[in-house]
């Protein structure tokens, strides 16, 4: 009368499961310098935090008595566990079997992660290391053929997911087809050096259809995918992709219908840094290096740089202050002296959203010239993003605090300013049309060629426009809340945090464009 026969049964699979491709494929993915799939799941997460759902999903194989003789389990392992004592989904391709390209368990279970993670309204993690479908898996098939015409997209969770909950996805292998493009479609993803590649289509299939032979690290190694913004981060190893998803996570709530956790801080509110007195040059030439101001401004230790090679003059990162998540954007002068590329105005564009997104106020330190321009960037399209950059600032409906740093010119500056914005200004500030240089050249040029020393004459004009750009008569005329020592930035970013954190109660819920990769 005991059902001890079929516990032994399931017992017996569960253990097979484990053993994945078994242990010369396993002893395998290690000599290639890569973790398996459940050894990176027990390094991602809270400690005995894993429970797996569909432990049993595979292929198994009967004698004519009914009794087990052998187990193919899915490739994809996926379940519910903890990060930081916070509920998570998960799931990765187990690159053991069938080098990570689904088998038909596999393949249900990456589309039922997507959708646990939609059910629980939970953040989705995915450790992604495979192919997507093979020609090869066809051969011989008898019986129905593709999806039913009632079954939903695939892409369908997933789109729905990125507009309620965070999705976060480190590429650990080379990924290629359909994880490809599930790795696009999050809010934060990471490569790992040396061992990952993500690839449309691999080095064979571009060969035979282009006639360009290429290796995978060629085709979408880190060094393509960190400049065209498809990876947001880069990591040393693969512990370190752990641990910058955990970062991530840290930032922001578990859903739309939560706020990012205040945490606790030791760093003093009233702090005042010196250095930030004289970090600006006088001279107007000269580089000065926005992260630092940054991270002098911001708690200690909290600064998440994201997407730093993609559009490198601006910055986008996440922060705390005085506990609190915040959003952060800032120019960094060094790469085309801050100015809006198409690349620096998407960017920015998708970071504004993921910010209103989770509800985090932005704080954005201003140096901005302008769009680039030049030939490559009309060729690019640079109005049109950054035309689409300033109407996501002007539409944010989060709180934001504007400091103007330095310049503030032109159509690009109003991306850096939402409606009813906190905007502070420091002494070094130039706010205007046009940059004094241009704005010289353009207004003043037959002036300048006919005088006697047309250098001089042109310094003169400069330095008299630039007299008249200074933030102090826009202090005056309270077209600024206020000019500032820049020492005092900390203290009045943190007590203006504090009048804003009460509206974003208000803000719970889907935003009501939702958010596309």
């Amino acid at each position: 009368m005991s059902w001890e026969k079929e516990v032994n049964e399931l017992a017996r699979i569960r253990e097979l499961a484990k053993k994945q491709g078994g242990e010369d494929a396993v002893k395998a993915q290690h000599d290639k310098g890569r973790l398996s799939v459940r050894e990176r799941l027990d390094r991602l997460l809270d400690q005995n935090s894993f429970k797996e759902h569909g432990s049993l999903a595979g292929a198994a194989t009967r004698n004519d008595a009914g009794t087990l003789t052998d187990f193919t389990p899915a490739n994809y392992v996926t379940g519910l566990g903890k990060i930081n004592g916070r509920q998570v989904a998960v799931g990765g391709e187990d690159f053991t079997l069938k080098g990570g390209s689904p088998n038909a368990a596999g393949l249900r279970k990456s589309v039922y992660a997507e959708e646990m993670a939609l059910n629980y309204k939970v953040p989705l993690v995915r450790l992604l290391e495979g192919g997507g479908g093979s020609v090869a898996s066809g051969k011989g098939q008898q019986g129905p053929v593709g999806s039913p015409v009632y079954e939903k997209p695939r892409f369908q969770s997933i789109s729905k997911l990125m507009s309620i909950a965070p999705v976060a996805s480190a590429a650990v292998g080379p990924v290629a087809g359909f994880p490809a493009a599930r790795f696009a479609a999050s809010h934060f993803s990471v490569m790992t050096k040396e061992i990952s590649q993500v690839l449309i289509a691999g080095p064979a299939l571009v060969s035979r259809a282009l006639d360009v032979n290429l290796s995978k690290e060629e085709l979408g190694g880190v060094a393509v995918h960190a400049r065209n913004g498809v990876c947001s981060n880069i990591a040393k190893d693969e512990d370190d992709a752990f641990q910058q998803i955990r970062q991530f996570l840290s930032y922001l709530p578990t859903n739309v219908w939560e706020l990012s956790a205040k945490t606790p801080c030791d760093d003093p509110v009233d702090r005042c840094e010196d250095k930030l007195l004289d970090i600006v040059p006088r001279n107007r030439r000269q580089p000065f290096d926005m992260r630092k101001i940054i991270k002098f401004t911001v708690d200690t230790g909290s600064f998440f740089e994201m997407h730093k090679s993609y559009g490198p003059s601006l910055i986008t990162a996440f922060a705390r202050l005085n506990g609190q998540a915040v959003g952060v954007i800032g120019n960094d002068c060094r790469y085309y002296a801050g100015a809006m590329s198409a690349s620096a105005a998407e960017k920015t564009r998708k970071f504004i959203e993921l910010c209103d997104l989770f509800h985090l106020p932005i704080l954005n330190f201003v140096d901005e010239p302008g769009f680039m321009i030049g030939p490559d960037s009309e060729k690019a399209g640079t109005i049109r993003y950054g035309t689409s950059a300033v109407a996501a600032a002007v539409l944010s409906v989060v709180p934001w605090a504007t400091i103007v740093v330095k310049k503030a010119f032109g159509v690009a500056a109003a991306a850096h300013f939402s409606d009813d914005g906190y905007v502070l200004a420091w002494p070094s500030a130039e706010m205007g049309a046009l940059p004094v240089e241009g704005g010289v050249a353009v207004a003043f040029r037959r002036q300048i060629a006919e005088a006697e020393d047309p250098d001089a004459k042109r310094a003169e004009l400069e330095a008299e426009l630039a007299a008249k750009q200074s933030p102090l008569p826009r202090g005056e005329s309270f077209s600024v809340h206020d000019v500032i020592d820049p020492r005092e930035t900390r203290p009045l970013l943190c007590e203006w945090l504090n009048w804003v954190t009460p509206s974003l109660e208000a803000l719970k819920g889907p935003v009501t464009f939702g958010f596309r990769p």
